[in-house]
């Protein structure tokens, strides 16, 4: 059965960017450290063979994409990386972008974007859909905040990198979230991350 989850890379004071992300440097000042786990070996994805992780980062970063059947992104986050010029990482998944207008001009890849401009929940409506009974991951800050609000969002996947940024884009920033309780799935020690799967109550 589907789920809807929050799966993304932070850092120990809770940053998903470094200070001064822009299109050049879209992960901010230091912020490659979040994703260093994503190249601490030398086994390439199957998924990818861009990444080369450790045995254990793999199994969890495979299995993670295998249970994958769509995501949803912000539009911020699509504009500074110039829409991954039409191709995401991920490749196969379809890619939901939440926006107030769509771009009147965009990268042509292998990547299906749907670019969706009414809100939450027709965004998680649609990927779903698309998912075909896998998981929908939501992968920037402000649809998750957002999902969270709208008590959409089942799980959350945090990929804690052994970093402190100082600035930069807080995950659970702002004072938009009502408490919440979460249930800890699991937590895997990897090599430079430490991966923590939580359930959130309702």
């Amino acid at each position: 059965m589907s789920k809807v989850i929050a799966d993304i890379s932070m850092s120990l004071d809770g940053f998903i960017t470094g200070p001064n992300d822009n299109p050049k440097l879209p992960l901010g000042e230091g912020g490659t450290e979040l994703h260093s786990w994503l190249f601490s070996g030398d086994k390439p994805s199957k998924h990818n063979d861009f990444f080369q992780l450790s045995e254990l980062n793999r199994e969890v970063y495979d299995e993670a994409v295998d249970q994958t059947g769509a995501m949803i992104v912000g539009r911020r986050t699509y504009d500074l990386v110039n829409g991954w010029e039409g191709s995401h990482p991920v490749a196969g998944v379809p890619v939901f972008i939440m926006t107030h207008e769509p771009p009147e001009n965009y990268p042509q890849g292998h990547t299906s974007f749907t670019y969706v401009t009414d809100g939450i929940d027709s965004a998680i409506k649609q990927a779903k859909e698309a998912a075909q009974g896998k998981n929908v991951s939501i992968g920037t800050a402000t649809v998750i905040r957002q999902a969270i609000k709208a008590g959409l969002l089942e799980e959350v996947f945090l990929h804690v990198s052994p970093v402190l940024l100082g600035g930069g884009i807080r995950l659970f920033g702002g004072r938009e979230l009502d408490q919440k309780k979460l249930e800890i799935q699991q937590v895997i020690d990897g090599k430079n991350v430490t991966h923590l799967r939580y359930r959130i109550l309702k």
